[in-house]
């Protein structure tokens, strides 16, 4: 039973998180901070949300992320640009369209395989696998029990990071008006096909199905890579504007200085 042999009290326990995560560097998950407090993992998730509130409310140059039931310590971004005036700023890497292409796929139908991503891309997507997983944004989550054992890719922790959602439930869905609409055109197409084959062979219904699926994913998948394109470029356009406003006040602040000093000369 949880908390039967506790050597702290509870005014401690947000104490102890908070040495948990700053320790850790990583995520730690929701049922690791509740063995470090000796508690169920419902007292240690609000002991961690009254925490992440408490460092908002305080404007803390920390801040407490939540990834999917793990929780992680890191510095808050509006002073990127005081850390960088110390610190070497990390390479963020460029995610060109196919890149980003491939990753919406493996996002929206993790765990999936090399050999299914090419399917619905319609090209080998080994590069842009192995350069996602260069980049950290995907991992090999296991095997497929299947000849061959191929290997399955999902996206990682890292991934939800620089997305800016805390689960993979929070990606953008596709709306149903638009799923219907691209059923419609592909069920129009098909049937426009048929009719222009006339009495050549046509494909068996079972590749007819197939041939309609690949396409209405392709629809979908082209869709869903623009969602991820906007999260990145919202997230992208945040960044910047947030550097703008920052270099204009250090600009601000040493033209005050200027002014200062001249004046101070004009004085003596």
């Amino acid at each position: 039973m949880p908390g039967e042999n506790a050597q702290y009290h509870a005014e401690d326990w947000e104490a102890i998180i908070e040495a948990v995560l700053f320790t850790m560097g990583n995520s730690v998950e929701l049922r690791q901070l509740a063995i470090a407090i000796d508690q169920s993992e419902d007292i240690a998730k609000r002991v961690v949300l009254h925490l992440q509130k408490r460092y908002e409310e305080e404007k803390r140059g920390m801040r407490i992320l939540e990834l999917e039931n793990a929780y992680q310590m890191c510095t808050c971004q509006d002073y990127y640009e005081n850390l960088i005036r110390v610190a070497v700023a990390p390479k963020k890497h460029v995610l060109t369209d196919v890149i980003l292409e491939t990753l919406s796929i493996i996002a929206y139908r993790q765990p999936v395989t090399k050999m299914e991503i090419g399917k619905i891309r319609g090209v080998n997507s080994d590069h842009a696998v192995n350069r996602l997983v260069e980049y950290g944004l995907v991992y090999e989550a296991g095997r497929l029990d299947a000849p061959g054992r191929p290997a399955l890719f999902a996206t990682t922790e890292e991934f939800l990071r620089r997305f800016g959602v805390s689960s993979m439930i929070d990606l953008p869905t596709m709306n149903p008006e638009q799923e219907e609409e691209i059923i419609q055109e592909v069920e129009e197409e098909l049937q426009m096909k048929l009719g222009e084959q006339g009495e050549e062979a046509a494909q068996t219904p079972e590749q007819e199905v197939e041939a309609v699926l690949t396409e209405l994913m392709e629809e979908r998948d082209d869709l869903q890579t623009e969602d991820l394109e906007q999260c990145q470029n919202s997230d992208r356009q945040d960044s910047d504007n947030q550097d703008l406003e920052d270099q204009q006040e250090w600009e601000d602040l040493e033209e005050q200085q200027k002014e200062e000093s001249e004046d101070a000369e004009n004085q003596n």
